[in-house]
């Protein structure tokens, strides 16, 4: 059977995506095991690297081969180049960034555990790295196939998404906290691609009904991601479980911002439902077998190597209600 493509995708723009939201400079620390609340542990190595959900996806896009844009903030201070350097060096278009006076890039403090890979992050974003109204009436959103938006400036994000509604552009939206994402954005994506913890608070416990509360706000497709489960999509007519790869996991950080985009690659490239959440899987699982946000993030003809030798996990149905 064809697949059927999951969004007519403009042709002939710019961009293949923008992303317009935040960005980081990480500090990360690997432990043998993550502390309870009120224990001590020793760290283990220290390591400074580039990050943040939005410029992560987008740099994992470029490399997989697509022409992008990224709208964010920065500070004046070193880690500002650290965190734009891999950016630039990839071919993104940072016309879009802006520095602000007297502000320190964003900030995450990391502990990756040793034998699982898995992640606590405590971060700081200073206020005025808030992305203006300015800066999304400026984003080239008429020019852009895809537009990818965080919930950190909601505001501004629905501005951006209804912009790109009437442009016909494919919006999705990074959501991973449930707290201050308001409906109004909910309603103005047409992929909100959220974490377990997002879809359970909107469907009180459940992330079914949270999948179902997305899809009647408007989306077309509604995703929620399960870590090492994979992630399971909702149309409203049918469910898409799609489970995870079998992977090594080093670090975990930058999991679901690769997983954007590989389901934005995959949108561009006419997948259906199945095979946007399988791709958004295999580049997730990729980017977990090096330490950073971007550590694993490679192009799209190593992916294709990676891919050829990977296996799925089989799907257990875990308790979303």
């Amino acid at each position: 059977m064809t697949a059927v493509p999951l969004f007519s995708v403009p042709e002939g723009r710019s961009f293949d995506l923008l992303g317009i939201g935040q960005n980081s400079h990480d500090h990360v620390r690997v432990i043998d095991r993550i502390p309870a609340f009120g224990a001590k542990r020793e760290a283990g190595s220290a390591h400074a690297f580039p990050g943040g959900q939005v410029a992560t996806a987008v740099l994992a896009a470029q490399r997989q081969g697509l022409r992008c844009a990224y709208v964010g903030n920065v500070g004046t201070d070193a880690a500002a180049e650290r965190v734009l350097a891999p950016l630039r060096d990839a071919g993104v278009d940072l016309d879009g960034v802006e520095r602000v006076s007297g502000s320190p890039t964003q900030t995450g403090l990391i502990l990756v555990e040793v034998a699982t890979g898995e992640r606590s992050v405590v971060w700081h974003r200073d206020p005025q790295l808030a992305i203006s109204d300015d800066q999304v009436a400026r984003a080239p959103i008429e020019s852009a196939r895809t537009l990818l938006l965080d919930a950190g400036d909601p505001e501004c994000a629905l501005r951006a998404a209804e912009r790109a509604r009437a442009a016909g552009t494919a919006v999705l939206l990074d959501a991973d906290r449930a707290e201050g994402c308001p409906a109004a954005l909910l309603a103005a994506v047409d992929f909100p691609l959220v974490s377990r913890d997002f879809a359970e608070k909107w469907g009180d416990g459940s992330v079914r009904a949270g999948l179902r509360e997305l899809v009647r706000l408007g989306a077309r497709l509604a995703v929620a991601t399960l870590g090492p489960l994979g992630a399971l999509g909702y149309t409203g007519e049918r469910w898409w479980p799609s489970p995870a790869f079998e992977v090594s996991a080093r670090d975990t950080t930058g999991a679901g911002d690769a997983f954007h985009a590989g389901f934005a690659r995959a949108l561009l490239e006419g997948a259906d439902e199945d095979g946007a959440l399988r791709l958004a899987n295999a580049t997730a699982a990729r980017n977990c077998e090096a330490l950073g946000a971007q550590g694993g993030l490679v192009d799209r003809e190593a992916l294709e190597r990676w891919l050829a030798a990977a296996k799925r996990r089989a799907w257990i149905e875990p308790e979303l209600g």
